[in-house]
């Protein structure tokens, strides 16, 4: 490599270790004693670690009606059927839109965009209503349909199928491929890429969320594990109280958010390069 190719790569290794930053800072937070968690200037690395917060935390679910066992079991189900479902449907809403030019499908589409405008809270009502009037409330269900819709889903698994030549699927139907077999056989293994880097940010959209089980959640044992650590730290911005419970609550819901982008990693920048590439 020449002189600019070795600053180029300084300056991107400079770039990683700022990115890296948040995380560093968010692992060592979890662990810090509480004297350490109120320090000005805040430090990154901690000096004297310890499981305390943890313990803390531990503690208070211990003293709630119903035990945190239940609400990680309804985080993992509804993450679960949910990010299925949302790459479920914006894979067949895609592969219609992208091979199956219908009268109205750029019209459709360009709705499709265009709600990818509207803020959560816009629909937060006529969700409300639909929910209710489908009868769903203090259901899995109403977890799931809530989110199922995905305009960015179906943007990028869109983009991907634009890319698959039609000669490919032509030839599978003309060998005796029905639909079905086409599109799961030939089609998906083709947009692999864009389907993990959809589960991504599906699975971190439905991970986090607590509007289902603030809106459509009255039962307690139906709420997902985000509302429970919320309600644990709720209104304590000023306050010294279960900060350290509050700084391990951070960490149990940021590592499988972690975790999962970093095994599909791989796929999100496959993804990038190729999203606008026709």
């Amino acid at each position: 490599m020449d002189r600019t190719q070795y600053v180029i790569l300084f300056l991107l290794t400079l770039l990683s270790i700022f990115m890296l930053l948040p995380i560093v800072y968010i692992i060592n937070h979890a662990f810090k004693p509480l004297h350490e968690l109120f320090l000005f200037p805040p430090t990154f690395i901690v000096q004297e670690p310890t499981t305390q917060n943890f313990v803390e935390l531990l503690s208070l679910t211990q003293s709630t009606f119903v035990p945190v066992s239940r609400y990680i079991f309804n985080s993992v189900i509804v993450t679960i059927a949910t990010t299925v479902a949302m790459v479920v449907t914006s894979a067949f809403c895609a592969y219609a839109l992208s091979k199956h030019r219908f009268p109205g499908s750029n019209f459709v589409f360009s709705m499709i965009m265009l709600s990818l405008l509207f803020v959560p809270t816009v629909i937060q009502i006529p969700r409300f209503v639909v929910i209710q009037n489908l009868g769903i409330m203090n259901t899995y269900w109403g977890h799931v349909l809530p989110l199922i819709a995905m305009p960015v889903g179906v943007f990028l698994m869109k983009q991907f199928m634009d890319q698959v030549p039609n000669e490919i699927m032509e030839a599978a139907k003309i060998d005796g491929a029905s639909e079905v077999r086409t599109f799961l056989q030939i089609v998906i293994p083709l947009v692999t890429p864009a389907v993990a880097t959809i589960a991504i940010i599906a699975f971190q959209t439905v991970w986090g969320n607590t509007e289902t089980s603030q809106l459509f959640m009255q039962d307690e044992s139906m709420k997902t594990l985000p509302y429970y650590m919320m309600s644990l730290t709720a209104n304590l911005a000023n306050s010294v109280a279960r900060q350290g419970a509050a700084a391990a609550g951070a960490l149990i819901m940021f590592l499988p958010q972690l975790i999962i982008f970093l095994f599909f990693q791989s796929k999100v920048i496959a993804t990038m390069a190729h999203s606008g590439i026709k």
